[in-house]
């Protein structure tokens, strides 16, 4: 079984930064993808930003240039830098781990921007 706790949500400024962080634990193979996903208040969930375990990344344009995603493979986290936060990145972010056929997920952190 595999586990995924997110933190580093929280109350921000506009133009502020947070980080996130998601920590997996359990039976995680070595060759897998990490993923944040956002999900404002009546609206589908979307991805924000992928990394593989090979370190190749991808954005969404929306955050492209704000935000930067890594990870540590020797701790199984995957991190989100998000700088220039905007009111429209508010939104409950979770965390995906997705490895062979199989996906997990994250209970959630909330981001709230102020304007």
């Amino acid at each position: 079984q595999v586990q995924l706790v997110e933190s580093g949500g929280g109350l921000v400024q506009a133009g502020g930064s947070l980080r996130l962080s998601c920590a997996a634990s359990g039976s995680i193979f070595s060759t897998n993808v990490m993923y944040w996903y956002r999900q404002a208040p009546g609206k589908q969930r979307q991805l924000v930003a992928l990394i593989t375990s090979g370190g190749i990344t991808n954005y969404a344009d929306s955050v492209k240039g704000r935000f930067t995603i890594s990870r540590d493979n020797a701790k199984n986290t995957a991190y989100l830098q998000m700088n220039n936060l905007k009111p429209e990145d508010t939104a409950v972010y979770y965390c995906k781990l997705a490895m062979r056929s199989y996906n997990f997920w994250g209970q959630g952190t909330q981001v709230t921007v102020s304007s």
